[in-house]
């Protein structure tokens, strides 16, 4: 893999609770220096796709805990996508999943993925869930049609394990998400089957490959 294809699979992230908008777009800068995709907070969705138009940009809904009902993480994606966001990362409803309510994990995710014209992936929040959970979401998913499985939301005790990409990637792309911090963390995911990685330490990532090669 050469420096372009990896910086094209790196969501380099910035979506703690004290994101400013400069903050943002020092992300941005970072992203298109090293060629890497955005995700950032929702509420700078439009500044970012202004200020950075030829960036990759993606956005999240129902973030972090993913409890906010069906119609609001609709709206949310719409209105995301009209400021401007070329993917979104939605978090399934946890505690619908793990009562067993899977209807309506599966309905959620549904109602997103017909709102908007772009790619959804569904953050399932791995360390959350037993493998048999893991399956259920997974299953869910698909027949959402949502475009990605993301392991986790990087707010989490654990983020993103080799045994989790391993597991959902037998049913869609997955992105790799949660402590992974260094060009070898990214790369095992990698080699685990991971499609995107995503990750507030894209530079380092990025700056830890081009010095081992």
């Amino acid at each position: 893999m050469d420096r372009s294809a990896l910086a094209a699979r790196i969501d380099h992230t910035v979506l703690g609770p004290t994101t400013t908008v400069a903050g943002v777009r020092d992300t941005l800068d970072e992203a298109l220096a090293y060629g890497m995709n955005a995700c950032i907070p929702p509420c700078y969705t439009k500044e970012a796709t202004e200020y950075a138009p030829s960036v990759t940009i993606m956005t999240v809904i129902g973030f972090p805990h993913g409890q906010n009902v069906t119609e609001i993480k609709r709206e949310e994606a719409v209105q995301a996508w009209e400021d401007g966001a070329d993917e979104l990362d939605m978090v399934i409803n946890v505690g619908r999943l793990k009562a067993g309510d899977i209807d309506a994990v599966r309905g959620d995710m549904e109602e997103v993925v017909a709102a908007v014209p772009i790619p959804v992936k569904a953050i399932i929040e791995a360390p959350l869930l037993t493998d048999e959970e893991k399956h259920r979401a997974a299953e869910a998913a698909v027949e959402a049609d949502i475009a990605y499985l993301k392991t986790a939301t990087g707010f989490a005790e654990c983020g993103a394990t080799v045994e989790d990409v391993e597991l959902l990637a037998d049913y869609l792309p997955v992105k790799a998400s949660g402590g992974i911090r260094t060009w070898a963390d990214a790369e095992a995911m990698l080699d685990a089957g991971a499609d995107r990685i995503g990750a507030s330490a894209g530079v380092e990532i990025m700056d830890d490959f081009a010095a081992s090669t």
